[in-house]
């Protein structure tokens, strides 16, 4: 099974905590927080890892070289910032398999991504989006949820308890990408949203634990409460 990490995020509100490196490699507990998705990646049964870098790859790079616990690493170097969609789309022309797991650098969610692939595949959809419940939804947007579909956004900024975008995805390497599309974009809101309806994502629901570390606070959280992970 393989895998996509989105990493090459500059990390601008974490930039006091940093101290220059890239913000998948922000400490925790002791080791950078990547090095807790590749566990997990592993601990799920992958074997194969495309880290998309940009901002101070070197760092990350130098790091893990080309591979991690037996996973094999490859990296999707972007010289400028392409976006989240831009970054995707870059980092699955590396790819060797025809579904692959997309996570954020900066977000994790305790799901299992063995079971996210076999509901990907028993609904054959184009695309899976995993979704976790929060008791506020205002700093992450909502999604709307008919049966095992997605059919709609909110954004951000509505308070409320609902159904989140968790940042972890089941797309296909062959994916039609609208050719309106610029280099640069961002898979939610130039991809997800404007094609929804012909996407026609599905929703794998996900009860675990999770944490964006995008922001001190979060940051400050996850030495104590990833500590187990």
């Amino acid at each position: 099974m393989e895998a996509i990490i989105l990493a090459g995020g500059l990390g601008t509100r974490l930039a006091a905590k940093l101290s220059g490196i890239p913000k998948p490699m922000a400490p925790v507990g002791g080791r950078p927080f990547l090095e807790i998705l590749l566990t997990q990646l592993k601990g799920n049964g992958y074997t194969s890892v495309v880290l998309s870098v940009g901002h101070r790859y070197q760092v990350i790079q130098d790091h893990f070289g080309e591979s991690f616990d037996g996973m094999q690493i490859g990296y999707s170097i972007e010289s400028t910032p392409l976006g989240t969609g831009g970054a995707i789309r870059k980092a699955l022309s590396l790819a060797t398999e025809g579904t692959v797991l997309v996570l954020n650098g900066d977000t994790f969610l305790q799901g299992d991504y063995l079971a996210m692939l076999q509901f990907h595949a028993a609904e054959a959809a184009a695309l899976t989006i995993a979704i976790t419940r929060q008791a506020d939804i205002a700093r992450y947007g909502g999604v709307l949820v008919e049966g095992r579909r997605i059919v709609g956004f909110q954004e951000k900024g509505r308070s409320g308890p609902g159904w989140i975008n968790a940042g972890a995805y089941m797309i296909q390497k062959d994916t039609e990408w609208p050719a309106a599309l610029p280099e640069k974009f961002s898979f939610e809101v130039d991809f997800m949203m404007p094609e929804i309806v012909r996407v026609n994502p599905a929703a794998y629901e996900v009860e675990g634990f999770f944490l964006d570390i995008g922001v001190p606070e979060d940051l400050d959280r996850a030495q104590t409460e990833l500590a187990g992970f």
